[in-house]
């Protein structure tokens, strides 16, 4: 039995062989031309290769900075201070739990900062204003104040470059009166904004309340997401607070938009255009490929090669082009995306493979396209005029 298994074994080995050289030569023959008519024409097939890689480098390294950059920009107008503000209505204090509902309502992500206002007195009479808020979240909203000190304990207070000359010029200790009651307050550090904020003295919202008893009447709130985000935010604490006027600062909202709608146009125009100019130089190189391989496919035909079987020879060299142009430009523009979050945001770009299955079908789209000239000049090649020499 052994002896009858061994003998079988050639035969059956030699049997697959056969059937699968049945089933499978015209894939490996297609296989080898399309190999060969890239190692024949190189400088073609390179220069064809090197614009779809070009093209698909810029659409992936767009793709990733879209999200990301749209996030950092946020992020960046974020330190510009809040972009909604909550105050009391008919110049009263806000409720005691006004914190606790803003947060609870906008979420964590959310800043806010209470702000309380009096008008005191200095021992010369002259009235300043001063405002209670909390420290720590002030200087987390308001990164854009140039403070030269913040304060550090419950009586130092932040000066205002203006209300300083009428408070303490020499930086030294000094007092306020309001309501017939005083404080002893040491400047802590200088403010200086350009702004209303020049003129007045801020001390922590605890020492404060404790001099006058006034609550905060203006929630200062950094609320997160879009346009559409933040009016959703408005409306929401409008119906938490009652009691209080809610307003979007349209500055900072429209400024925000406009930026982030230009940066997306910029990228969109920017990624047309490389690919549109990536297209035409692939147009042209499979234009060049027809006139330099019209004797190849007059033979193809000569020897039967239907219409149908060279057209989609020709379009499958260009889909490879595509497919292979996709590959390494997703790889170089991740590499590019990560170099400009890197370099302009100093902050990484995450890389997004979900971004691929879009670059690989525009390539390969983009590599069809600008086949389809080509393959309207193959249908012209007559085989009989091409091989006379005509």
């Amino acid at each position: 039995m052994s002896t009858i298994g061994a003998l079988q074994n050639p035969k059956n080995v030699v049997d697959r062989r056969v059937r699968a050289a049945r089933t499978s030569p015209s894939v490996s023959m297609f296989g080898r031309m399309l190999v060969r008519a890239a190692v024949l024409r190189r400088r073609r097939a390179a220069s064809a290769l090197l614009a779809m890689v070009v093209a698909a480098a810029v659409a992936t390294a767009m793709m990733n900075l879209y999200v990301d950059v749209q996030a950092k920009l946020r992020t960046e107008f974020r330190n510009y201070g809040a972009n909604v503000v909550v105050v009391a209505k008919n110049g009263e204090s806000l409720p005691s739990d006004a914190m606790a509902t803003v947060e609870s309502t906008l979420g964590t992500k959310t800043l806010a900062v209470p702000f309380s206002y009096v008008v005191a007195r200095t021992n010369d009479g002259q009235s300043v204003v001063v405002v209670g808020t909390d420290f720590a979240r002030a200087r987390q909203l308001n990164h854009w104040w140039k403070v030269s000190r913040w304060p550090q304990a419950p009586e130092e207070a932040l000066i205002g470059m203006r209300a300083a000359s009428a408070v303490s010029a020499n930086r030294q200790p000094f007092d306020l009166t309001f309501q017939g009651k005083a404080i002893h307050l040491v400047p802590a550090g200088m403010l200086q904004t350009g702004a209303g904020e020049d003129s007045r003295i801020y001390l922590d919202q605890t020492e404060f309340q404790n001099w006058t008893g006034v609550a905060p009447s203006t929630i200062e709130v950094a609320a997160s997401g879009t346009a559409a985000d933040v009016e959703a935010a408005v409306r929401q604490l409008t119906q938490s607070l009652p009691s209080a006027d809610i307003r979007p600062v349209r500055q900072i909202m429209e400024g925000e938009a406009n930026v982030l709608n230009k940066t997306r146009a910029t990228l969109y125009a920017s990624a047309t255009l490389v690919v549109l100019t990536s297209a035409l130089c692939v147009l042209a190189t499979l234009i060049g490929w027809v006139f330099d391989r019209r004797r190849d496919f007059a033979i193809m035909k000569a020897l039967g090669a239907s219409e149908r079987l060279v057209n989609g020879f020709f379009a499958a060299e260009a889909a490879v082009l595509g497919v292979v142009g996709a590959v390494l430009g997703f790889l170089i523009g991740i590499g590019v995306a990560v170099w400009i979050g890197r370099v302009n945001f100093h902050a990484p770009v995450v890389p997004r493979l979900s971004v691929f299955p879009y670059v690989l079908a525009g390539s390969v789209t983009v590599a069809l396209l600008s086949a389809v000239v080509p393959i309207g000049l193959l249908r012209r090649v007559q085989p009989a005029i091409i091989l006379r020499g005509e």
